[in-house]
């Protein structure tokens, strides 16, 4: 399943894996939010509060489609955040991994905190 993400300077589509998380997600998708910044993350709140899954991760690749559970947010790294160590890219806490972003993740520079994001079916 692929997805598209908007924001006022600019654009970017992901993949998701058919996970239970990313179902839910594209269950109430088109969305529209507000993102926040975190060092080198983007994240955002959504309507959908899926459980932890098995599989969640702390430390992604930058570019990784993550669901915050504990804020019930969608979480975009695309650097470090202020807990990584080194270049790594190491989240608040364990996130279900959705998939990935298609194109350069870094392109995530131009979301300012407070800026709406669209999250739609692409």
């Amino acid at each position: 399943m692929q997805i598209r993400l908007s924001w006022p300077a600019g654009h970017i589509t992901a993949t998701l894996d058919e996970t239970p998380t990313s179902k839910a997600l594209a269950g109430v998708l088109p969305i529209t939010s507000t993102a926040h910044t975190w060092g080198e993350e983007v994240y955002f709140e959504t309507p959908v509060s899926p459980a932890l899954e098995a599989d969640a991760q702390q430390v992604v690749e930058p570019g990784t489609v993550a669901f915050w559970t504990e804020g019930d947010a969608l979480a975009l790294p695309y650097g470090p955040t202020p807990i990584s160590r080194g270049d790594e890219c190491r989240l608040a806490g364990p996130c279900n991994v959705l998939g990935r972003l298609d194109g350069d993740p870094r392109v995530l520079a131009t979301v300012r905190s407070g800026d709406p994001v669209r999250v739609e079916l692409a």
